[in-house]
């Protein structure tokens, strides 16, 4: 996948976030490209009909966007949203057909992705998937948090069950309209564009992430209708203000009163971010620099979210027990279970550096009690006294 324009600008390759890359196509003619411009082309029923591509029970439709006739990514995306991710550049449309029910054990409805381009040179690639997050198998407890659970992303507001960054952006859809299974995490939509986490200017970065924020309610609400239901969610009208790195305060690390920063770790995590404030999940990220994020802390409030970590504070490490909770610490990754008055809530540290010249991976040992006792306060929650397995 071809990154942002302004990655593109400067030289970074295309890189589909969390999936390979789609089948390359012979490179079009000149005439193609001519019917290919958003001023110069009109595409028949008959065309769009003939570029369906079948295998087995999964079909993709190649094309570019018409003047007239459906819209992109399941006739979803209006062309207010459109313009605001790709300007008037070329584009062209990778289109899975989208299911009402999961395909196999990946959870996948379905999946569309759009390339700009500046004659024949990719610009830049959004890519649009709808998928049942897993709980069951743990098959989403590392990868997608990384992407779409960071420090950089807000939370979009009241009644908008997701968060946005300046290169990701997802939202659960009603599960009065999806269903749910036990163990399993919520049906979401979600927008990748770019590599994660990559910043340019808080120009750029407010820019695409006011961008992604239409696109993805365009998406959830057109999936929704496919779907055969009803409702539809509202664009958020101000979001918060992009997340900036500040320094460390040690004494309320992460910003959670009564969470002290042990002596040893502070040469080290010295710039700290928060995000997701308010909403399903609250992040936050620190380490000697921005660009180098050392540890995460997520403390992830919705309950069907949650779900995401189950198998991870079930099995994935030493038992950890609580006085109102239970969970599993291993070398760089701690989870921890707690019940609380809105339903469970999972509280995840994780090492993703060593943090000294040693290599030490002990700041999830040094850390969960104080962060998951602290946390709980914070939230309201039962007390929480853990008891560590021997080390």
């Amino acid at each position: 996948m071809t990154d942002t324009g302004a990655e593109a600008e400067h030289g970074q390759d295309a890189a589909v976030p969390g999936n390979p890359a789609p089948p390359q196509t012979p490179r079009p003619s000149f005439v193609r490209r001519l019917l290919r411009s958003r001023t110069a082309r009109a595409v028949t029923a008959a065309a769009l009909a003939g570029a369906l591509v079948g295998a087995g029970t999964v079909a993709w439709r190649t094309d570019t966007f018409p003047l007239l006739g459906p819209s992109p990514c399941w006739d979803s995306l209006r062309s207010g949203s459109v313009d605001a991710l790709f300007g008037d550049r070329r584009t062209e449309v990778d289109e899975q057909a989208l299911r009402t029910d999961p395909m196999g054990d990946g959870g996948s409805y379905g999946q569309c992705r759009i390339t700009s381009y500046d004659g024949d040179r990719a610009l830049r690639q959004v890519t649009v998937s709808v998928r049942r997050l897993d709980g069951l198998r743990g098959t989403d407890a590392q990868d997608w948090p990384a992407e779409f659970l960071s420090s950089g992303m807000v939370w979009l507001g009241d009644g908008l069950p997701g968060m946005v960054s300046p290169s990701r952006a997802w939202i659960a859809l009603p599960q009065a309209c999806t269903g749910r299974d036990e163990f399993t995490g919520p049906t979401v939509v979600e927008i990748g564009m770019g590599r994660a986490g990559f910043e340019v200017s808080s120009e750029y970065n407010l820019r695409d992430r006011n961008a992604l924020t239409g696109a993805l309610v365009d998406a959830a609400n057109g999936v929704i209708d496919k779907f055969g239901c009803s409702g539809t969610y509202q664009e958020p009208r101000n979001l918060p203000a992009p997340v900036e790195w500040d320094d460390a305060d040690t004494s309320a690390f992460c910003g959670i009163k009564g969470l002290t920063l042990p002596a040893a770790y502070r040469k080290d995590l010295k710039e700290s971010r928060v995000g997701g404030e308010g909403g399903p999940a609250r992040v936050c990220e620190a380490g000697t620099s921005f660009r180098e994020a050392s540890v995460r802390l997520t403390t992830v409030e919705d309950p069907v979210l949650a779900e995401i970590y189950s198998w991870d504070s079930l099995r994935s490490g030493s038992p950890v027990k609580g006085s109102e909770g239970y969970g599993r610490i291993g070398g760089n990754r701690a989870v921890y279970r707690a019940v609380c008055q809105t339903g469970q809530v999972m509280f995840v540290l994780e090492q993703l550096r060593p943090t000294d010249e040693g290599g030490r991976f002990t700041f999830t040992r040094d850390l969960l009690p104080a962060y998951a006792a602290a946390e709980a306060r914070r939230i309201g929650c039962a007390p929480q006294k853990l008891t560590l397995p021997a080390s």
